[in-house]
């Protein structure tokens, strides 16, 4: 029997006896709009959706307690307040009210919540970080799941599922879908391919190595009417199923799709709780948003390290530890204590959040060769724009990353403090005032290995996904 018949078998047999496998709930699904600029944010509800599968997430976690995300939502009984359920994430709204677009112009973003079905009325309440990282309440909408208008959607792609690595019940797993955009019907074995060979990769890559046996992996991939995604800084144009793009808030390296409603309407023919897309595409590109979906450019030659490197957005909420490479984000007005789990502004040495893992005489800052390194990645950073502006052949760019990387590597291993876990200055996109934990880490430069701090972090919510309380 085929893997593609066996998934559709096993989505089936998910469909038609849900109430039986361990009596998990339905999942339901609030679509909302989520508007504003730099200075005001507004919301309003599109729909409620009862999703053909059932819910696929830790029953015995329903409280989130690793609040890695921007944003908090929790599920609560409106007589007493009582929280069901709640999960931290971010969103694209949330990086882009960051960028200088929002002090020129309101936007609308189109955003999800999942979560198991209730069965009485229940308050969707949304919470947002406020100056000092705090979550405030934004945003309370009453639900009654029993009204008529909640929508009920269809597993409109499940015979187009792919079993890429089957563990066992979604309940007590990570189910991962790898969804691909821009791949046409006579593409769709290479599009299969490609998902296992980078499944391979993210399992061959600690600890997501020791925590395979913990993973599903699931892959779709609609059928595009041309291959590729857009790109419209070259005038290229796709109209894909799934929508993703290059040129994110105008950063030409940035992939994402802003067509969530799409997305969410092709992944729900799956069991998933992380969705990474792969574009049909060469160009070096990729992004990762936590909670939300994390893509890469499946046909580059660093495929592999955007693979992980987004996903470890996407999955723990890791932060960017680079910060010589142009973003479209305008810099902090204060400096605060970031949430994100692997960067530090050092405020209190004392107290860095990562102090356990230290060596005793361990000096913070931890001195590394900073100076040659931004020399070096600065006179890169500008080559590599002009290369773009030049629109030079995809190998003559990973030429240069290939040189990069070997340079990197040469500098850092005559560091005195190479092996160390400590503060090493540079990370979330800044020179000054904010600290990574190791010298080199996957979310820094283009190496193939996490940090032990983010390596942990990782583990935190592979164990939310899938272990009993202890």
């Amino acid at each position: 029997m085929s893997i593609e018949r066996t998934a559709f078998l096993l989505l089936a047999s998910l469909l038609l006896t849900a109430p039986a496998l361990a009596q998990a709930p339905a999942t339901l699904r609030v679509d909302f709009y989520h508007s504003g600029n730099h200075e005001i944010e507004m919301f309003s509800l599109d729909q409620v959706v009862l999703e053909p599968l059932p819910w696929t997430g830790n029953m015995h976690y329903p409280i989130d307690e690793t609040l890695r995300g921007k944003y908090l939502f929790e599920i609560t009984d409106p007589e007493n307040g009582d929280v069901a359920w709640s999960r931290s994430f971010s969103s694209i709204y949330g990086e882009w009210e960051t960028t200088r677009e929002a002090k020129q112009m309101n936007r609308t973003y189109h955003e999800s919540v999942r979560f198991p079905a209730q069965a009485d009325e229940f308050e969707l309440v949304l919470k947002k970080r406020n100056a000092q990282n705090q979550f405030e309440e934004i945003w309370r909408l009453p639900i009654d799941p029993n009204d008529y208008m909640v929508h009920r959607e269809s597993a409109a792609y499940a015979d187009r599922v792919i079993a890429i690595l089957d563990n066992g019940d979604p309940a007590t797993k990570v189910d991962l879908l790898i969804l691909g955009d821009g791949y046409t019907q006579e593409e769709h074995d290479e599009f299969v391919a490609k998902a296992r060979e980078l499944a391979d990769v993210l399992f061959a890559t600690s600890p997501f190595k020791e925590r395979k046996d913990d993973f599903n992996v699931w892959a779709l991939a609609p059928a595009s009417a041309e291959p590729g995604v857009s790109r419209p800084s070259t005038n290229t144009y796709r109209d894909t199923p799934i929508g993703t793009t290059y040129d994110a808030f105008r950063s030409e390296r940035y992939v994402l799709t802003f067509d969530n409603k799409s997305m969410r309407r092709i992944a729900s023919s799956t069991p998933y709780d992380f969705i990474e897309i792969l574009t049909n595409t060469e160009v070096y590109g990729g992004g990762g948003i936590y909670g939300l979906f994390s893509t890469a450019a499946a046909n580059n030659e660093w495929a592999p390290y955007l693979f992980v490197h987004e996903f470890g957005h996407h999955f723990a909420g890791l932060a960017d530890e680079y910060y010589t490479s142009a973003v479209a984000y305008e810099p902090p007005a204060s400096i605060v204590e970031p949430y994100e789990p692997n960067v530090t502004a050092l405020l209190d040495p004392a107290e860095l959040k990562w102090k356990h893992l230290v060596v005793p005489n361990t000096p913070l800052p931890t001195p590394w060769p900073k100076a040659e390194f931004e020399e070096h990645s600065i006179a890169v950073q500008k080559r590599r724009a002009e290369m773009r502006a030049a629109n030079v052949s995809e190998e003559e760019m990973n030429a240069l990353f290939r040189y990069t990387k070997e340079f990197t590597e040469e500098l850092f291993s005559k560091s005195q403090y190479r092996d160390a876990i400590g503060a090493f200055e540079g990370a979330n996109y800044e020179a000054e005032g904010f600290y990574r934990s190791e010298q080199n880490c996957l979310m820094f430069t283009r190496t193939d290995y996490f940090c032990r701090v983010c390596a942990a972090a990782i583990e935190d919510v592979i164990d939310e996904y899938t272990q009993e309380k202890p």
